[in-house]
């Protein structure tokens, strides 16, 4: 656990030096949920209906844009392989990177989405929910973002090869969670997908760090 802490503490730290990066996720959030009603037009219901896919999809590739800076930065400069070699287990480093990278970046973008989102006008509860599933989500998109990130980080150009393992992967916690905001509208329950985006972050933490820790292995070697 002290592993743990000081790896988070690090990581975060690092991450606020250098704030441009640390912004342009959350910049471009703002500017996809903002610029995307001139295209569809003033209807409120219209918007209405649109906000959560909209929203979530916007958060989805948002949280993707800062996937690249979770390892590569350590990995470049030779300190990533310092800390596998430090004696902690693998898992453990694994979720410590992921921990602080949803603390830079997913937190700070599960906060700002509900809000956006009442500008597509839905109402109190829906936005509660979508930040329900935005704080569940967000944690299993760094987790599984992070299986990716670890398999590509040794490549020169592992942008592209990025992109295409991570948005398949992503598409079950948007389908969930955006099925949970649509059902809050409609005035049905939507208790059945939030625990399906519970169950995928249950399966996220138990599963990814370790598969994390054995991709950096390999991508060390």
């Amino acid at each position: 656990m002290t592993v743990l802490a000081a790896i988070i503490k690090r990581d975060v730290k690092l991450a606020f030096r250098r704030r441009s990066e640390l912004m342009n996720p959350l910049l471009f959030l703002v500017m996809v949920i903002t610029l995307f009603p001139l295209g569809m037009g003033p209807d409120p219901e219209r918007l209405r209906e649109i906000a959560p896919a909209v929203v979530w999809i916007a958060a989805l590739l948002a949280a993707m844009m800062s996937l690249s800076h979770l390892m590569r930065d350590d990995f470049d400069d030779g300190s990533l392989e310092l800390i596998m070699v430090s004696g902690a287990s693998p898992a453990m480093i694994a979720l410590a990177k992921v921990a602080a990278h949803w603390l830079t970046t997913g937190l700070p973008i599960a906060l700002l989405a509900p809000i956006l989102a009442l500008l597509y006008g839905l109402d109190g509860d829906a936005a509660a929910i979508l930040g329900l599933t935005m704080l569940l989500g967000t944690p299993t998109l760094s987790l599984v973002g992070g299986i990716a990130v670890a398999l590509t980080v040794g490549l020169k150009r592992g942008g592209m090869f990025l992109a295409l393992l991570v948005l398949p992967l992503y598409i079950p916690v948007l389908i969930f969670a955006t099925a949970a905001v649509v059902s809050t509208t409609e005035g049905l329950p939507a208790v059945a997908n939030i625990l399906m985006v519970a169950a995928l972050l249950v399966l996220a933490l138990t599963l990814a760090p370790f598969a994390i820790g054995a991709a950096l292995r390999l991508s060390l070697t």
